[in-house]
């Protein structure tokens, strides 16, 4: 057994590089990433705001890109807004309990969002109902549709202005590529908004 770990853990290393790699050699998600990165400067620029749904690990990614908007990725800069739609647990049981789970990011959407603001829908599949139709009602707002999913896309393909495919069906590298991906745009956002010459 002990002589296994080892192997193991280089395993999983070399698993998500060969994600990572496949990533870097895809033109079109570089361009996508490039094409959202714009959108959110000028979302800023304009006086909108971020917000971001998922469910399991992509909730907490949701929280985890919301969190480096808010306070700071790797700047010292003023704080720009951004939502999780998945941290206050008396809105999340309320409509739960009131409208059923599929609705939890579409009413929260309807409540807090306006034309002009950006959407980050997270899922590994696609496919999760909740954000199918939170993407379907921002797009019914106005609010600007992007998703972040693994290779097939899914429901939400269609439904997004802008889609990142992680090339991967491996739940872990998915979600591994998804905060890669969360990381630029922080990262990008800040550099272009408040970086140095």
């Amino acid at each position: 057994m002990a002589n296994l770990i080892p192997d193991f853990v280089a395993r999983q290393i070399i698993e998500s590089i060969t994600v990572k790699e496949a990533m870097l050699n895809d033109a079109e998600l570089i361009n996508v990433v490039e094409s959202i990165a714009v959108l959110i400067v000028e979302t800023y620029r304009n006086g909108g705001k971020v917000l971001l749904a998922g469910n399991g690990g992509s909730a907490a990614d949701a929280q985890h890109i919301a969190a480096e908007l808010v306070s700071r990725f790797t700047l010292d800069r003023p704080a720009l807004p951004a939502m999780a739609l998945t941290t206050d647990s008396s809105i999340l049981t309320a409509i739960s309990n009131d409208y059923g789970y599929d609705s939890l990011f579409s009413r929260q959407l309807e409540a807090n969002a306006k034309p002009g603001d950006v959407f980050i829908a997270i899922s590994t599949s696609g496919n999760s109902p909740n954000i199918v139709r939170a993407l379907k009602t921002a797009n019914d707002i106005g609010v600007v549709a992007v998703g972040l999913t693994g290779a097939t896309g899914g429901e939400m393909a269609d439904l997004c202005r802008y889609c990142v495919n992680i090339p991967s069906t491996d739940i872990p590298r998915i979600q591994e590529g998804h905060i890669t991906v969360g990381h630029i745009l922080c990262a990008s956002t800040e550099q272009v908004l408040f970086g140095q010459d």
